[in-house]
């Protein structure tokens, strides 16, 4: 099994990464293989609605988000991660986000999502509730924590003395693991759930 996990952060060693370094431990422990993809610092374009990825199959803009979406296609699970911009997510990061869960037409039922947010003081939930919008109108399970996963600190490597934040991340990778390999056993002996065929309304006819 295997967790992709997005660093939304333009610190690669920042607190952001202290979080996701926390939950790393629990997966190499539970047999789960994890990458970590840096997105925060990259030259990233927002989505400008061409709907081209319906006939390439891919973004019309070629990159770090069409290098990234095999791997989320082959994922058990995603871990969004993300320090907090007047309370909301980092905008490189949402620029990469739209694009890569409307530009990717696989499956995404069931793998596991998890977000994951670091700040200094305030905005944690607003941000963590904006992440958590693209699992949940993409069919994917929600994992949870014994808290809301966020983490407190301002300078690199303060968030490591943040106890209970940094217990939140264990538990929720520890919840995270249970749910993959849970759905993985469901899967084999149920199958996915039937899926309707999509109907889209309009408000302005």
């Amino acid at each position: 099994m295997k967790v992709l996990m997005i660093n939304g952060s333009p610190h690669a060693q920042g607190n952001t990464y202290t979080a996701l370094q926390e939950m790393e431990k629990v997966f190499t422990k539970e047999g789960i293989e994890t990458e970590i993809v840096q997105v925060g610092n990259k030259d990233i374009r927002g989505c400008i609605a061409c709907y081209s990825c319906y006939e390439k199959g891919k973004c019309v803009f070629d990159d770090i988000v069409n290098e990234t979406a095999h791997k989320f296609e082959e994922c058990d699970g995603l871990v969004i991660a993300s320090p907090v911009y007047y309370a909301s997510a980092n905008a490189t990061l949402i620029a990469f986000l739209d694009r890569l869960f409307y530009s990717t037409h696989f499956d995404k039922r069931m793998k596991v999502g998890a977000s994951v947010v670091a700040a200094r003081r305030g905005g944690l939930s607003a941000t963590f509730d904006e992440l958590n919008k693209y699992f949940t109108i993409t069919g994917m399970p929600v994992a949870s924590s014994q808290y809301w996963n966020s983490i407190h600190g301002k300078t690199p490597g303060e968030a490591a003395k943040d106890a209970e934040g940094l217990q939140t991340m264990r538990t929720l990778a520890g919840n995270m693991a249970f749910l993959m390999k849970s759905i993985a056993l469901g899967k084999e002996a149920y199958g996915l759930p039937e899926q309707e065929v999509k109907t889209a309304t309009n408000f302005i006819r």
